[in-house]
């Protein structure tokens, strides 16, 4: 492959901070990633990333908005989605115990993903969640 050539393909989304945009959003990533064995796992990572932009950010605020990024090549599906920020805390994985009810979603993200990343942005944070083609889920490659 030539230095300067590259396979992946990129989309993008932008959505008003409303909850029903979380189907929306969900229903983008199957349909880009249909008939791919990780379709399931793409739609449920985003499903949870932007539902947590919109309840703990700006982006569920009147005008707020949240972006998500969907990256494909032969390799791995990479999932972004960033917030309109405002809460002045950068998303973290929490272990919570058993009766929590809060507070589980990026553990569950990163279980299912191979490799899960925050990046401030713009006075908000994006959230890439990545899943290897070729490995098996939670799994991490050498």
């Amino acid at each position: 492959m030539h230095e300067y050539t590259s396979t992946a393909r990129v989309w993008g989304l932008t959505c008003p901070g409303f909850p029903e945009e979380v189907s929306r959003a969900r229903r983008w990533t199957r349909d880009i990633l249909r008939g791919s064995p990780l379709a399931e796992d793409a739609e449920l990572i985003v499903s949870e990333l932007s539902a947590n932009a919109i309840l703990h950010t700006a982006s569920g605020q009147e005008s707020g908005s949240f972006h998500l990024a969907l990256a494909v090549s032969a390799q791995v599906v990479a999932l972004s989605v960033t917030d309109g920020g405002g809460n002045g805390t950068a998303p973290k994985v929490e272990h919570q115990d058993e009766d929590a009810e809060h507070g589980r979603g990026l553990g569950m993200v990163s279980a299912i993903a191979h490799r899960v990343v925050v990046h401030d942005s713009n006075g908000g944070y994006t959230v890439t969640a990545e899943l290897f083609v070729d490995a098996r889920p939670g799994g991490h490659p050498c």
